[in-house]
């Protein structure tokens, strides 16, 4: 096991998030205790543990036994004991202040002089819980998203004393863990997830009681005409009315009426069976159609707003805000690039016709949304907004590297719908290809960030309003994949479904991990794949199987796309890195000229006659046989030495 700082975790609270985060810190090889006040509690927590390490285990997901990761947990009632070993502790207990000050005063007596103390409070403060120790330099907050097995998003904040070294330490911890860390870099209310997601439910219950729309439109608009997985109300009572109430609580803004009434009335949404909607019969009843006249933009402009907020007091940057947006609050775009994608002059005009309409502190425009718009930085038309799209990226949704030999690869980042295609992550990995220079590159690798897909397809609700012409732009991305001049390899493990598939076939190559699953699912959705899913499939496997795979739709394993001829090779998880390392090297270290030539002849002459082909590939060797590169070679192979092709 890697040395580490912290070895011992003691969560405190054995409810969801506490034992959630025990879970967790137990996979990654942590020594966990997990402490609440009642043995009935401590043991309900680690049953839930014990019920999901089975789940994990079964679906491959854990790379020990759930035997073997439970023994590295034990229950505690006693605080002190729970943490007197401790080199982390977590608190995890109810959003209460003044309990929260209480027991990290205990703590602080207990715990080892070393031990760092974080809370998983979701938005109270961080400088005020650590001034109840002393040791406030060792504060921190570790906010953890609901349920932390699942969930790849922590916030990490800062509290007014908290030292650098305490944060670097728990920027590891959360490494360690698998999960993502964006910093809270001032200790303000609701952090930064809560602050942009808020305005998206709470704008449009505004608009509800001002008879400005009706529940079905404003979710039907923000779902099928913008691309959110849910829409306003529906996520209200998906995460509880209250929660955003008791948010408002403690500010100096009111909440809106109809908010108000359904926590008076205890309609509180789905736990209450009862909120924006009614559970118990039908649940969330709108359709596609009904969105249309819905103002987006009011609801948009106010998460834009609260985002140019938070960069301008020097919360959060705005890479971290959209990272947080995607993984935090599931929106479809980071909230910072998404005012870059509407313009944030346009953001600015909405939030000042709004704000002479009503006088609604709400819209009053953030100081650094006025001073980006004054100085021209309006988006992505102006080649700058939040972030400056002048040059290589900025990439949302992939990253892009390459290594001294030349290998670019391209590594598909959205985990969080299963590396799911939206328009602009096809348009990031277009523009990738076509920033790269050539000269250099040597072959290119795609895969997918996360345990679960190379890429599940596109994401179809976000196409659902799209026109024909932005359609486009899934072939061109497929085409310019098919088209680079360098070796492609698509390396895949998990699901290779719809466009993802459509990229794969797109590739030169393709090696994938016996547990990876393909298919064109495409015409359950009545649709059929529009990226080249069903011209390059029927080349590989032929009309049959093709015709099999996108009439049926049906999934198929990797051992029968190895048998069709789909994959190069199915391999074990084990042996996966190791196969796509060995084909890379090849590619790398092989002679460019050569390796250039022969994919363009293999390819083209797929589309001509076997003796155009023919004459295509004597024009190539004949070509070849005048480069430096086949000199080495044919000297190499004399001299019984590894060729260095140039």
């Amino acid at each position: 096991m890697v040395e580490r700082d912290t070895e011992t975790v003691a969560v405190l609270g054995a409810g969801s998030m506490g034992h959630g985060i025990a879970e967790i810190a137990a996979i990654a090889g942590y020594e966990v205790v997990l402490r609440d006040l009642e043995p009935e509690l401590v043991e309900d927590g680690l049953e839930e543990v014990e019920w999901s390490l089975g789940k994990l285990a079964e679906k491959g997901k854990i790379d020990e036994s759930a035997e073997d990761v439970r023994a590295r947990m034990r229950g505690e009632t006693d605080l002190a004991t729970s943490v007197e070993s401790a080199d982390l502790v977590v608190e995890a207990i109810p959003e209460d202040l003044d309990l929260k000050k209480q027991t990290f005063a205990e703590v602080d007596e207990h715990a080892p002089d070393h031990a760092i103390l974080a809370s998983n409070t979701s938005g109270l403060s961080i400088t005020a819980i650590g001034a109840a120790t002393d040791r406030p330099e060792q504060v921190v907050g570790t906010h953890f998203f609901n349920p932390p097995v699942k969930m790849d998003l922590v916030e990490v904040v800062h509290g007014e004393q908290t030292s650098d070294a305490t944060l670097d330490t728990v920027h590891e911890f959360v490494d360690d863990l698998g999960k993502r860390a964006i910093d809270v870099r001032r200790d303000v209310h609701g952090f930064i997830v809560n602050n942009v997601m808020l305005p998206f439910m709470e704008e449009a219950a505004w608009m509800l009681s001002d008879g400005d729309t009706t529940v079905q439109q404003a979710d039907a608009a923000m779902v099928y005409r913008r691309g959110y997985p849910m829409g306003p109300f529906e996520l209200a009572d998906y995460t509880g009315i209250d929660i955003a109430y008791h948010f408002r609580e403690d500010t100096h803004l009111d909440s809106p009426p109809t908010i108000a009434e359904k926590v008076e009335n205890e309609n509180l949404g789905k736990k209450t069976g009862r909120g924006f909607y009614d559970w118990e019969a039908d649940g969330p009843d709108y359709e596609p159609g009904d969105g249309e006249g819905f103002d987006t933009l009011r609801v948009e402009a106010r998460m834009v707003n609260e985002a140019a907020r938070l960069v301008g007091d020097d919360v959060a940057t705005p890479d971290d805000i959209d990272l947080g947006s995607r993984l935090g609050a599931r929106f479809p775009e980071g909230v910072c690039r998404l005012g870059d994608q509407i313009g944030l002059d346009a953001v600015l005009e909405r939030l000042r016709t709004l704000h002479d309409e009503t006088g609604a502190e709400r819209f009053e425009p953030a100081d650094h949304l006025v001073e980006l718009v004054d100085d021209g930085r309006t988006g992505v038309d102006a080649g700058k907004g939040f972030h400056d799209y002048r040059g290589d990226g900025p990439y949302q949704y992939i990253n892009r590297t390459i290594d001294d030999r030349g290998v670019l690869e391209i590594e598909f980042d959205r985990p969080e719908r299963l590396n799911a295609f939206s328009e602009t992550m096809f348009g990031e990995v277009e523009a990738a290809l076509e920033n790269a220079d050539t000269d250099e590159v040597s072959c290119v690798v795609f895969s997918g960030a996360g345990d679960d897909a190379f890429s599940s397809g596109a994401d179809i609700t976000g196409f659902m309003t799209a026109s024909p012409t932005d359609l486009m732009e899934v072939d061109e991305t497929i085409v310019a994949i098919d088209t680079f001049e360098r070796p492609t390899v698509a390396a895949i493990d998990g699901f290779c479904l719809g466009a993802g598939f459509e990229i794969a076939l797109a590739c030169d190559l393709r090696v994938a991990t016996e547990n990876s699953t393909f298919g064109s699912p495409e015409i359950n959705l009545g649709l059929i794949p529009g990226g080249g899913g069903t011209q390059r499939l029927t080349r590989i496997v032929g009309e049959g199987r093709a015709k099999e795979l996108v009439f049926r739709g049906e999934q198929i394993s990797a051992e029968r796309a190895h048998d069709w001829g789909l994959l190069n090779r199915a391999v074990p998880d084990e042996e996966f890195e190791e196969t796509v390392a060995e084909f890379v090297a090849d590619l790398a270290d092989g002679p460019s000229t050569a390796l250039k030539v022969a994919k363009r002849v293999i390819d083209d002459g797929q589309d001509t006659s076997l003796q155009a082909g023919l004459d295509a590939e004597s024009q190539g060797f004949g070509l070849l046989t005048t480069t430096d590169d086949m000199v080495e070679g044919v000297t190499a192979f004399r001299d019984d030495r590894e060729p260095e092709f140039e």
